[in-house]
């Protein structure tokens, strides 16, 4: 349990599951974003589309699949009976996995753009000086898609934040484990307690605001970048 006030825990909560999130997503994203944007495979656009789905799904569709997955009758209970529990729903891991799965596409759409801007050229001249895989990808790729992994980054990190009907179906409401701030709003507005409500959305508007900022000017960057 994290912290013993609810708002605090609340706070705290999200923003670590946030920032667990967006490195789960770096790890993940990068070798996906990678094969979309360098792939000559015909079909790749339908991989494509399958990452990008839950931009336009209802939270609560993905919301209810990623439970039957997490449940204890899914690929998640099975992982969850190796330390003798029975489902990762309704657990902070459960959270993780479904806010990555929520968050996937905004990871991967900046990395791919920024990956796909790379000259080719660039990474013939690595080759030909020898340079191995890890060395191209540390020394070449990274600096260069740098701003795609900021913009991915930042992205990733504001929707979990925000994140409300995929972690309510399968987190639930359980204070100190997975109740986010998405979720302690709801309970304000339930209870009628309409000044917590309006401070803690209002610092989410904030919030989005300056995301929203830094995404535009960081994008601006590097379409302009500084002589």
């Amino acid at each position: 349990m994290i912290g013993s006030d609810p708002l605090l825990s609340a706070v705290l909560l999200t923003l670590v599951l946030a920032a667990s999130v967006t490195a789960v997503l770096v790890l993940v994203g990068s070798p996906i974003a990678w094969w979309l944007a360098r792939s000559k495979w015909a079909g790749k656009e339908v991989v494509g589309a399958v990452v990008s789905l839950p931009l336009v799904l209802p939270p609560t569709v993905l919301g209810f699949y990623l439970l039957l997955a997490l449940g204890p009758n899914g690929p998640g209970g099975a992982i969850a009976g190796l330390w003798g529990a029975r489902t990762l729903a309704f657990s902070f891991a459960g959270l993780v996995i479904g806010a990555a799965v929520a968050s996937l596409p905004f990871m991967v759409q900046p990395l791919r753009n920024a990956f796909a801007a790379i000259d080719a050229d660039v990474m013939e001249a690595a080759d030909t000086l020898g340079a191995s895989g890890a060395q191209r990808f540390w020394r070449v790729v990274l600096p260069l898609a740098a701003p795609g992994y900021m913009v991915g980054a930042i992205m990733a990190f504001a929707h979990t934040m925000g994140e409300f009907g995929v972690v309510l179906m399968i987190g639930g409401n359980i204070p100190g484990q997975t109740k986010v701030l998405s979720i302690a709003i709801y309970d304000f507005v339930e209870r009628l307690e309409w000044e917590k409500a309006h401070v803690v959305a209002g610092s989410m508007v904030a919030f989005s605001f300056f995301v929203i900022f830094a995404t535009l000017m960081l994008g601006r960057r590097a379409a302009h970048p500084s002589p």
